[in-house]
């Protein structure tokens, strides 16, 4: 199966590739830990938005794509994709 990511997600990576960015200036500039830190949970809490987005959006294709091919036993690839956003964290 072809996955299709979408502009919206590229968007949201290219955002955390810029904080990211943001980050080695602070860094570079010798700012305060504490605003590194800062700067770095928020590129954390941005990036599991993302996996979330991605895993769900997947989810729901490949449940569409069983379904279509007669298959309603889905929890399989339910059990999965919580296993992935578990051990993205």
């Amino acid at each position: 199966m072809d996955y299709n990511y979408t502009d919206e997600m590229k968007t949201r990576l290219r955002r955390i590739e810029g904080q990211i960015r943001g980050v080695l200036r602070l860094m570079d500039e010798g700012k305060s830990c504490k605003e590194v830190v800062s700067q770095l949970s928020a590129v954390r809490n941005a990036s599991d938005k993302a996996i979330a987005q991605i895993v769900a959006e997947n989810l729901q294709l490949c449940i569409l794509a069983e379904q279509a091919a007669g298959n309603t036993d889905t929890g399989k690839m339910v059990q999965e994709a919580i296993e992935l956003l578990v051990k993205s964290r």
